[in-house]
């Protein structure tokens, strides 16, 4: 369930409000005269939102190129390059 609080709360009770989006790791919507106005969110989840959407980015990229016929590269491929990069260094 959204945890939904007035603008005031947020002038007035600020640290109420940061210790809310911390502890339920849940953005705390702000309304203004009723209607939606902010999000406030704990910085861990705003940080776990961007690792989400930088994940659905690159599937996204991944799936484009499956349907553009590319066939991407085995797993001994993969690994291969990777041991070559570790050596290298």
């Amino acid at each position: 369930m959204p945890i939904i609080k007035p603008i005031s709360d947020l002038r007035n009770k600020s640290n109420e409000i940061s210790k809310l989006a911390h502890e339920s790791n849940q953005p705390v919507f702000i309304t203004k005269n009723g209607e939606g106005d902010l999000v406030v969110m704990s910085m861990s989840h705003y940080s776990d939102l961007q690792l989400k959407i930088e994940l659905l980015s690159k599937l996204s990229v991944a799936q484009n190129q499956k349907a553009a016929g590319d066939k991407g590269r085995t797993l001994k491929q993969v690994v291969g390059s990777i041991r070559e990069t570790i050596n290298a260094n």
